[in-house]
């Protein structure tokens, strides 16, 4: 386990019964890459309780945002989501992860397929000037349960389009598909199901995927990382090599409690 710092929360939101998000003080040396997790927790009995989140907010940002479940009686996150202003959490010092630009092959669009929380590092990757200099379109699939389970969809399709510095890049280069599969809504199936069937692309009015000009990253649930991943390699993708090499595609396996 690597070195921890404390922290400060400074805003939680309770997107619904299920989801919230919080926002903590930031050291200024404390660096990482746009799609990097950390290890966060509380002290439980004396010693640090910690897994893995990713960090939502851009690495610009003078802040720190996590996106989390609530799990009744997770180890964890049953405490976590008590967290009020004010309230001290725990933060690694060494952000990892796979979901980086340089684990991809170049590109022309980059789709970022994720479930429930797995949002979250998407959330700083599509606030990061960068990717939008490296491909033409970005194109965010977010699927989950319910329809009020689209946290930060306002955020995404009506506040980021109007961003004072990156507003422009975002409205001409980023598409926004929210899924819902247990509740009618204008796209119910699962993103594995959309990507081999081609009702993803159609549905967004694009081109099919296309293994020779388009990457991929993936977050989310366990069953649905293997599926994506199982549906994107049917259409000839590659993954990216455990050696580092880059690929069609990458895969965060690192997870908060369910």
């Amino acid at each position: 386990m690597g070195a921890v710092q404390t922290q400060r929360i400074l805003q939680v939101h309770h997107w619904n019964n299920e989801l919230f998000s919080f926002r903590t003080t930031r050291e200024q040396a404390f660096r990482f890459e746009n799609g990097h997790f950390v290890m966060i927790g509380l002290e439980v009995e004396g010693k640090p309780c910690l897994r893995a989140y990713s960090i939502a907010s851009p690495n610009w940002d003078d802040e720190l945002e996590f996106f989390s479940i609530k799990v009744p009686d997770g180890t964890l996150t049953s405490r976590l989501r008590h967290l009020a202003p004010g309230d001290s959490v725990l933060i690694g010092t060494k952000p990892v992860g796979t979901l980086v630009l340089q684990d991809l092959r170049p590109g022309r669009r980059l789709f970022l397929f994720c479930s429930g929380t797995g949002l979250a590092p998407f959330l700083s990757i599509i606030r990061d000037l960068e990717v939008y200099e490296h491909f033409e379109q970005v194109i965010l699939v977010h699927s989950v349960r319910r329809v009020a389970d689209l946290a930060y969809r306002s955020y995404i399709e009506t506040e980021l389009p109007q961003h004072e510095y990156l507003g422009a890049q975002i409205a001409a280069q980023l598409r926004y598909q929210p899924v819902v599969t247990r509740e009618a809504f204008e796209v119910q199936a699962r993103i594995p199901e959309q990507i081999t069937s081609g009702q993803l692309t159609e549905h967004l009015g694009i081109e099919p995927l296309d293994p020779a000009s388009d990457r991929a990253m993936i977050c989310g649930s366990t069953a649905m990382l293997r599926d994506t991943r199982i549906a994107l390699e049917s259409c000839g993708f590659l993954g990216s090599a455990s050696q580092g090499e880059p690929g069609d595609f990458v895969i965060e396996r690192a997870f908060v409690e369910r």
